[in-house]
Formats: C-alpha cells, sequence, structure tokens
C-alpha cells in the first residue's frame, strides 16, 4: 500500500512537470537572467536594475512597402488574335478578372510566364507577317523584363509572407531550440529561383513558388529578433553592474584578493557561462543561419528597394548587429573586473 501512495504521488508530480513545462519556457528565459543578476548584485554590492522595455521597428505598412508597376499594351489586347501561340492562354489568364486580381506572387508567375513564352510568339507572328502585333509583344516583353526585379521584390520581400516571416512574437519560448532547417532550405531555394529570373532563365513551377513563400511565412526572423533583443536588454543590466563596481576601483588590489572576487568567478561561470551561454550560442548560429540569406534576397533586387524599406533595413540592420555583439561585450566588461584579481595570482605563483 504505501510503496502504491508513493507511486501516485510520482505520477501526480510527473503530470505537474508535464503540465507547466510549455510555460515554464519563457520564464527560464527571464529567470536565468535575472537570477544572474541578483547574483552580481550581491556578489558586488551595487543595486541592480530593472530591464529596459524593447522596442522592434516593424516593418512599414504593406501598401506603403508595394511598389506601383505600370501596366503595358497587352493589357487591352485581345488575347484572341494570338491564335497559335501557346502564350495566348497566359495572356488571356492575365486578363481575366482573376488575373487582374492575382495576389503579387500570382502576379509574378505570370509575368514570367509571359517572358518565357513570348520570344517563341513574337518568331512566329513576324513570319506569319503580323509585324504590329509583334512589335508590341516585343514592347511589353522589353517593359516586363526591365520590372521583373520590382515584380520579385513585391512578390517576396514586400509580401504577406515575409511580413509574418519579421513579426514579432509575444514571447520567445524556447527559441531556438524550437527551430529547423526548413525555412533555410526555402529561402535559399527562393534565392536560387531569383538569380535564375534574373539571368533571364525564366521557368518557374507555381505550385513549387507558393510552397517556399509559405515555409518562409512560418519562418522565425522576428522570433530570432525579440530573443536577440532580450538578451541584449538583459546584459545591459549586468554590465552596468560591474560597470557601477567598476567604478569604485579595482576589485583585487594584488596579493589582495577579496572573498567576493572568488564568489565573483562562481556566480559567472555558473549563472553566465552555464546558465546563458548555450542559449547565446544557438542564437548566434541561428543568426548567420538566417541573416545571409535575407541579405542576398535584399542584394538581388537592391536596385529597387524604395526608401521606406531600405530605411528599415538599415534600422533592422543595426539592431541585430548591436544585438548580436552583446555576450562579447559582456566578456570584455567580465574580463576588465577580473584582471586585477588574475594579475594577484600571477605575483602569488
Amino acid at each position: 500500500m504505501l510503496l502504491s501512495k508513493v507511486e501516485t504521488l510520482y505520477r501526480w508530480l510527473c503530470l505537474l512537470l508535464l503540465a507547466t513545462a510549455a510555460g515554464c519556457a519563457e520564464r527560464s528565459f527571464e529567470d536565468a537572467f535575472s537570477e544572474y543578476h541578483e547574483r552580481l548584485s550581491r556578489t558586488l554590492s551595487v543595486d541592480t536594475t530593472e530591464i529596459k522595455p524593447i522596442d522592434i521597428a516593424a516593418l512599414p505598412p504593406s501598401r506603403e512597402l508595394t511598389l506601383d508597376i505600370k501596366g503595358s499594351d497587352i493589357d487591352v489586347l485581345d488575347f484572341l488574335s494570338l491564335t497559335g501561340c501557346e502564350l495566348q492562354v497566359t495572356i488571356g489568364k492575365r486578363n481575366s478578372s482573376l488575373g487582374r486580381l492575382a495576389s503579387a506572387s500570382q502576379r509574378l508567375l505570370l509575368e514570367l510566364e509571359y517572358l518565357k513564352l513570348a520570344p517563341e510568339c513574337i518568331d512566329y507572328l513576324e513570319s506569319d507577317g503580323k509585324q504590329e502585333l509583334a512589335s508590341t509583344l516585343q514592347d511589353a516583353w522589353d517593359d516586363k523584363r526591365a520590372q521583373l526585379p520590382s515584380l520579385i521584390y513585391n512578390a517576396t520581400l514586400a509580401s504577406p509572407e515575409f511580413r509574418q516571416f519579421w513579426k514579432t512574437p509575444t514571447s520567445v519560448g524556447d527559441y531556438p531550440a524550437n527551430t529547423g532547417s526548413s525555412v533555410l532550405n526555402s529561402m535559399a531555394a527562393l534565392n536560387d529561383s531569383v538569380r535564375r529570373w534574373l539571368s533571364d532563365d525564366f521557368a518557374a513551377d507555381n505550385l513549387t513558388v507558393e510552397l517556399l513563400l509559405s515555409d518562409i511565412l512560418k519562418g522565425d526572423g522576428g522570433a530570432l529578433r525579440l530573443a536577440l533583443a532580450k538578451q541584449s536588454l538583459a546584459l545591459d543590466v549586468a554590465n552596468e553592474i560591474l560597470d557601477a563596481r567598476l567604478a569604485r576601483g579595482p576589485l583585487c588590489t594584488p596579493p589582495l584578493r577579496p572573498q567576493s572576487a572568488d564568489i565573483l568567478d562562481t556566480v559567472i561561470e555558473k549563472f553566465f557561462i552555464v546558465g546563458t551561454q548555450p542559449r547565446a550560442a544557438a542564437l548566434n548560429r541561428r543568426y548567420h543561419d538566417l541573416q545571409p540569406a535575407i541579405a542576398e534576397l535584399e542584394g538581388l533586387v537592391a536596385d529597387v528597394l524604395p526608401p521606406i524599406y531600405l530605411s528599415w533595413q538599415q534600422q533592422r540592420d543595426a539592431e541585430l548587429s548591436l544585438w548580436i555583439k552583446a555576450p562579447r561585450m559582456h566578456v570584455d566588461r567580465i574580463i576588465a573586473i577580473q584582471k586585477p584579481c588574475k594579475a594577484g595570482e600571477q605575483i602569488g605563483s
């Protein structure tokens, strides 16, 4: 009977832990730094401060990001005049009511289809003596080729999928432990396609492109920014504690080594190196996986990025560049406060 009661208690405890595990992820992130701040404050006899509120610049509104792309003569072209061309179906779809209301990604795919099929149709019309119609299609081809970077930008960086990718979540949970390679693979595949299109290889599979964008929609650009911002602001508080103690003079005056120096070593080892660094390393890896893929796509259409996007991009990159350096900057503070104590160890050895 006693064993049964123990087993029952154990099972209830397991259920309780499982039930609360999901809710503990965010607290563990906050608690790791909160405990580190408390230990530093107590060890160095310095008051700690609150972590500053997080302010992350969101993407500008969609209507301000989207580029206005002018139409062409094929918008009013009677597609029946293209009998004998495979392009006839494409222009029919493009000029239909659904085509005129197509999403940016669907419009891009229609224009790619036009760019791919038009040259053969132009040759056919010229051979059939329909020079005026052939010239209209050629002018439209030239226009669409010039507009291709803008069409790509609207369908990718200015799209709802990328807006969701950059959306700041309400919390970071156990991020980045819950990430995978899917979005990275999709970004690489999308970039490969964009490079091909801009090199006049206009082949595109509609379903494949939409699936790539769907994967990117589920990506973690916003979660990465939030996690790095939280980490940076938490380390700012730790830096303030160390700076305040440094302002009072060196922690050690060789050959004297106060007990607080030994305690500080333990605090840094247990609550910074063990308590926060594994996650910092994972965030660093995720940043260096995601950022190059985004930068590559932005570089491919750099000539058409509107000023409002460039302004947001500049602010985003400046923030990320600062946040990703936060652990290294904190290590520099640790080295500075420990340096006199290490010198004392060398003297005594």
